[in-house]
C-alpha cells in the first residue's frame, strides 16, 4: 500500500495520534484524543448503584454514551433532544462493548461505570477515536477508584483500541478520514485487545463485495494500526 492521500501519508499509515490526560477535574478519568482532525472529549464517570437487568449479583457495569456536537462538522448538526438516532446507538453499544471486554465487572461491585464520548470535531473515525481515547479514561478512572480502596484491585485487566480500514477506489487504506469515508467501497471497523485478540469486527460492502483475500488485505492493515495504537496509549500511561 504505498498509495499517496491528500494529507501526504500512505494507504498503510495512521493519522497522527495523540492522547492527552485529566483535561476534565470532575470526573475520575478523562481524555482528549484527536485522529487527525477528529477530536473526541472522553470522560469516565462512577456511579453507585447498576441497572436493573445486573442488580443482586454482585456484579458492576461499565457503559457508554456517544455524541456529536452541533459545530463538530462543516454543516451544523442538530442536538439529539427529541430521541437518539440508529447510528448513535450502534456506536455507543460498541464502545460498551469495547471497555467491557477488558473489565472484570465481578470486581466493580454494583456501581455503574459511564464512559461519556463527546465529538468536538468531526473528521472521520469518530468512533473507533471514541475506543481508544475512552480506553485510557476508563484507565486512570478505575485506577483512581482502586487507589482510594473501593476495590480490592484494579479491575481494568487489558487494552482496547479500534481503528477503521477500508477500500477506496480499490485501494486498501487504513485510518480513514471523512473524505475517504464517505466514498468507501467498503468500510471496516476493528477493534483488538492488548493481547492481539479481535473483540469485534464490524465490515460491510458499501458499493463492492469482497472476498476472503480482500478481507485478510483488510485485517492485516487494520491489524498494523491497531498495534501502533495499542503502543500509542501505552505511551501515553507512561508519559
Amino acid at each position: 500500500m504505498s498509495t499517496t492521500r491528500a494529507n501526504g501519508r500512505d494507504g498503510a499509515s495512521m493519522r497522527p495520534v495523540t492522547f492527552t490526560r485529566g483535561c476534565l477535574k470532575g470526573p475520575f478519568g478523562s481524555c482528549l484524543v484527536a485522529f487527525g482532525d477528529t477530536r473526541v472529549l472522553c470522560a469516565v464517570s462512577i456511579e453507585e448503584g447498576v441497572p436493573s437487568w445486573v442488580k443482586g449479583t454482585g456484579k458492576g457495569w461499565v457503559t457508554a454514551e456517544y455524541a456529536m456536537l452541533p459545530a463538530s462538522t462543516a454543516r451544523r448538526s442538530r442536538r439529539e433532544t427529541s430521541g437518539q438516532k440508529g447510528r448513535t446507538h450502534e456506536i455507543q453499544r460498541l464502545i460498551g462493548r469495547s471497555l467491557r471486554s477488558v473489565v472484570d465487572l465481578g470486581l466493580l461491585g454494583e456501581v455503574t461505570v459511564t464512559a461519556d464520548c463527546d465529538v468536538i470535531q468531526a473528521d472521520g473515525g469518530t468512533r473507533t477515536a471514541s475506543v481508544c481515547g475512552a480506553w485510557v479514561a476508563l484507565h486512570d478512572a478505575l485506577g483512581a477508584w482502586t487507589n482510594a480502596g473501593r476495590v480490592r484491585s484494579n479491575p481494568v485487566f487489558g487494552q482496547v483500541a479500534a481503528v477503521s480500514v477500508g477500500l477506496v477506489d480499490g485501494r486498501v487504506l487504513l485510518d480513514l478520514d471523512y473524505r475517504e469515508d464517505s466514498r468507501a467501497e467498503i468500510d471496516m471497523n476493528l477493534v483488538m485487545n492488548g493481547a492481539g485478540e479481535f473483540v469485534e469486527v464490524q465490515g460491510t460492502g458499501e458499493r463492492a463485495t469482497f472476498d476472503r483475500a480482500r478481507l485478510d488485505a483488510l485485517l492485516d492493515a487494520g491489524t498494523v494500526g491497531l498495534r501502533q495504537l495499542l503502543a500509542a496509549q501505552r505511551d501515553a500511561l507512561e508519559a
